[in-house]
């Protein structure tokens, strides 16, 4: 997966408008980590999907959409 996260991330934000959100202008937070093939990463706490899509050995990308607004209190 070449380029940095943030030249992968603004064309997957793009392609969501009107299929998750209605515009990215909505999105109030986004948490990128790049998972790179042969790369040993921690996973605590990681979703059965995560976990799954961290043993391939193709680049992947986990999107997780939320409306929990509770982060906005920190």
């Amino acid at each position: 997966m070449a380029g940095d996260v943030g030249n992968i991330v603004k064309p997957i934000l793009d392609g969501m408008t009107n299929v998750a959100y209605p515009d990215d202008q909505v999105v109030e937070r986004v948490l990128v980590q790049k998972f790179e093939p042969g790369i040993q990463r921690s996973s605590a706490n990681a979703s059965d999907i995560l976990e799954d899509a961290l043993r391939t050995t193709a680049p992947v990308v986990y999107i997780r959409v939320d409306d929990d607004l509770s982060l906005r209190n920190l």
